[in-house]
């Protein structure tokens, strides 16, 4: 298919255009570069520079016609989406409005779009299934379930087919080393871990350590990029095949502690990776995994590279290389 790529250019949307292009899609990139990289491009992917926020330049770029959008541009990080909800507001919800404008102005009826485990909140249950309150506890995830409804109504109104993905913790980098550009002022924790291994961070901080998990640490679900990315076509090639509109979990189905994961990154890197306890933040809760076995019955997804152990080896590889550590 024919297919747009928005935030192309950026962590997760390099992956994606990645799979889609090896697919044999026709992919365009359409990224404004405020958190995407220009080395993320790919040979094969036309690149057009532009803001989701320039409808005549979006809805000029939709017009040759495209089969499908895939939606990746927005602003992602819970905790400044407190304290700046404007921005928030203007780049996901508005900057989406201005995407199915265009969309319905060009005729396009296929949209995936990445949402956010954060659409749940606190867990009244575990694991977490697509069954599960809809309740976020900030405001980003308040903004990926409006998007979320609204695509329910532009299948409604207009005949939209959308896929929606839940993602968890987006993690690893692409083993064969085709994407190297690495994600910029990285708010996780798993690339923040592999900045103090790279001497980038003096050290990591641990929030909260008396939390009732096995060690301690808070436990959560890590989910390959590539599992994504392959997420992202499967689900297209579905609602472009049935007509149907779907909302899925994508995740690992396990759970891994930050004490374990900081413990197998020293192992992988042979670094010493300094870290310290602090308090707790507000709104952490001590565990969160995810049930993908939606994903499992409608598309036949599951997380193949999702392991603790490839994650930080293919993170660090990445890490390794860009900042040429040896």
């Amino acid at each position: 298919m024919k297919t747009l790529i928005i935030g192309g250019a950026g962590y997760i949307g390099s992956h994606v255009a990645k799979e889609f292009l090896e697919r044999g899609h026709s992919v365009t990139v359409y990224d404004n570069l405020s958190s995407g990289l220009r080395e993320n491009l790919l040979p094969g992917a036309d690149f057009v520079h532009g803001d989701i926020h320039d409808l005549p330049g979006l809805t000029q770029t939709m017009r040759p016609g495209f089969d499908a959008i895939v939606h990746l541009a927005a602003s992602k990080a819970a905790g400044e989406s407190m304290l700046n909800p404007e921005k928030y507001s203007r780049n996901n919800i508005s900057g989406t409005l201005g995407i199915l404008a265009a969309a319905t102005e060009t005729g396009v009826k296929n949209i995936v779009f990445s949402s956010s485990a954060a659409v749940y909140g606190e867990p009244e249950y575990l694991p977490i299934d697509e069954r599960h309150p809809t309740n976020p506890e900030n405001y980003y995830g308040f903004t990926k379930l409006e998007i979320e409804r609204i695509l329910g109504w532009y299948e409604k109104l207009r005949g939209l087919r959308f896929a929606c993905l839940r993602y968890f913790n987006a993690a690893g980098y692409d083993a064969k080393g085709t994407i190297r550009g690495l994600e910029l002022n990285p708010a996780n924790l798993l690339p923040v871990v592999m900045e103090v291994a790279c001497g980038m961070r003096k050290e990591l901080l641990v929030f909260g350590n008396d939390y009732d998990t096995p060690d301690g640490t808070c436990i959560r679900d890590y989910v390959h990029v590539s599992d994504l990315a392959e997420g992202h076509a499967i689900a297209l090639d579905s609602i472009a095949k049935t007509g149907r509109s779907l909302t899925v979990n994508l995740g690992s189905e396990t759970g891994s502690s930050v004490t374990e994961i900081v413990e197998t990154a020293r192992k992988i890197t042979g670094r010493p990776i300094p870290a310290r306890i602090t308090e707790r933040r507000p709104g952490d809760p001590a565990k969160l995994t995810a049930s993908a076995a939606l994903a499992r019955e409608l598309l036949g997804w599951r997380a193949k590279h999702s392991d603790l152990e490839t994650l930080i080896a293919t993170s660090w590889d990445a890490y390794r290389v860009a900042r040429s550590v040896n």
